[in-house]
């Protein structure tokens, strides 16, 4: 944890630490020192967690306008061969069958315990592979678990092969995206709704793949750039005055605002898809089927419900952070808060924790523990700022 002021509150939901020797660098990483990023270690890379603005400003322009955040920390990978469809599907819970030609989705790859190993998007393309995008902080484990289930598939006779890629990743985010965008490509934007994909020039940049999505639940994009043009397209993009630089402080409180988790904070391998709230993201035909690891036990949540739930919490008074005790109103410890932060948006504290279920309905009356002092907390529907994601109609 950073002690010298560099970490906004949003960002002490994150393992960042101060710089160390032997840390990873991404493509961009001269180019974040020259614009002034203020470099911390996250996941094992250096990286920026604000830039000259401060957090507060960063998060409200990102916003109300729009931000560029270097994610090529990201683990990205193509999975090729006629059975790639049934290479990812023993891995993910998804029904990645169904997906169209460069259409995308969430999922989550399980244990055989029902536990969430990593949260990842995987997208169909049209080029006869699929591309996978999972956490830095997860990359050896999903490489490991991707690389030998490949291994034993081949053995079984299987046509299927990993390759990872060295793209740099480039997510720009908030509501002018589109109109800074489109200056750039010459395919039409608003025929790329919300989790679809498409291999295009950008800004002069040839062979990227823009996916709409992001982390922060804004209108965005996230593009895969050869790592040798990418300081080149960051800076052509940066040419519209309203594009600023983000940093890691920002995308932490504009994704909690949002509702989303982050991997080792609000899931891990203890908790299950039905705990966290995830059951959506199991594929109705794999439900059915019950294919996917740890299927009987998340099956056998859905049906008699699971013993805790995470959930939204909003309070005034001092900020809520992690591993803060959640009580009843009678004093009983009940649960633990897993994020937490000051809304820039809302001026009001919110987080995410996980509580027994019976404390879980909207709107039930609780308490944190913060600095032991019980501080009145209220169960409140995430996401906690609306959502802006474009879709087709």
């Amino acid at each position: 944890m950073i002690s010298d002021g560099l970490l906004a509150p949003a960002s002490q939901n994150m393992p960042c630490l101060p710089l160390q020797e032997s840390l990873k660098q991404t493509s961009l990483y001269d180019f974040h020192r020259h614009h002034g990023g203020k470099m911390v270690a996250f996941a094992g890379w250096s990286l920026p967690v604000q830039y000259t603005h401060s957090h507060l400003e960063s998060h409200l322009h990102t916003r109300q306008h729009c931000s560029l955040f270097d994610v090529s920390h990201m683990l990205q990978t193509k999975v090729f061969g006629r059975d790639r469809i049934k290479f990812i599907e023993s891995l993910v819970v998804g029904d990645i069958a169904e997906l169209k030609p460069n259409q995308g989705t969430l999922s989550l790859f399980t244990n055989e315990r029902g536990g969430i190993m990593d949260d990842l998007i995987v997208t169909s393309t049209s080029d006869q592979h699929l591309y996978v995008v999972s956490n830095a902080g997860c990359r050896d484990k999903d490489f490991a678990l991707m690389k030998n289930k490949v291994k034993e598939m081949k053995a079984a006779g299987c046509d299927v092969d990993l390759e990872v890629s060295d793209n740099a990743l480039l997510a720009l985010q908030g509501p002018a995206m589109a109109r800074v965008l489109q200056a750039g490509v010459s395919d039409s934007l608003a025929k790329l709704p919300f989790m679809t994909s498409a291999v295009m020039s950008v800004f002069g940049v040839p062979g990227c793949r823009v996916t709409r999505c992001g982390y922060t639940g804004e209108d965005g994009v996230e593009i895969s750039v050869p790592a040798s043009r990418a300081v080149e397209l960051a800076e052509l993009l940066l040419k519209d005055s309203t594009v600023w630089l983000a940093g890691l402080a920002a995308r932490d409180s504009l994704r909690l605002e949002a509702g989303l988790c982050l991997y080792g904070n609000d899931i891990d391998e203890s908790t299950t898809p039905v705990e966290a709230s995830l059951i959506w993201t199991l594929g109705k035909r794999r439900r059915a089927a019950m294919d996917f690891p740890g299927a009987s036990i998340i099956l056998a949540q859905i049906k008699e419900k699971p013993k805790r739930k995470r959930v939204g919490l909003t309070s005034s008074g001092p900020p809520i952070r992690q591993h803060m005790p959640i009580l009843s109103p009678e004093g009983k410890a009940i649960g633990e808060v897993t994020s937490g932060c000051p809304s820039p948006c809302l001026q009001k504290n919110i987080a995410m924790g996980y509580v027994e279920s019976d404390y879980s309905k909207l709107s039930t009356a609780l308490t944190v523990e913060v600095r032991k002092k019980s501080c009145p907390a209220l169960v409140t529907k995430m996401p906690f700022v609306a959502t802006n994601y474009y879709t087709v109609k």
